[in-house]
């Protein structure tokens, strides 16, 4: 992966740097599986680090609102990767 500057990084539009940052997440995870971590291990990890960074930018409250529409997301396909929307 190529370096952006910080200036090209605030120029991309929000779908693009969503992409560009779950291709560094699952980069990471792919090395960390590498190195014998359990898939697990690492999904747990993420999810806190993923929630944690995220109450301390919007607070326990929304995120928790968040959390709640998590099932219906997930039943509906939109965490499973290759599955077409039909």
């Amino acid at each position: 992966m190529y370096k952006l500057s910080e200036e090209q990084i605030a120029e991309l539009p929000p779908q693009e740097a969503k992409q560009m940052a779950l291709r560094y997440i699952l980069e990471a995870w792919e090395e960390a599986i590498y190195d014998g971590l359990d898939p697990d291990a690492i999904a747990t990890a993420a999810i806190f680090a993923a929630l944690s960074d995220m109450i301390a930018t919007y607070g326990e409250e929304p995120v928790a609102v968040m959390c709640e529409r998590l099932p219906e997301r997930i039943r509906s396909g939109e965490f499973t990767v290759g599955k077409t929307h039909q």
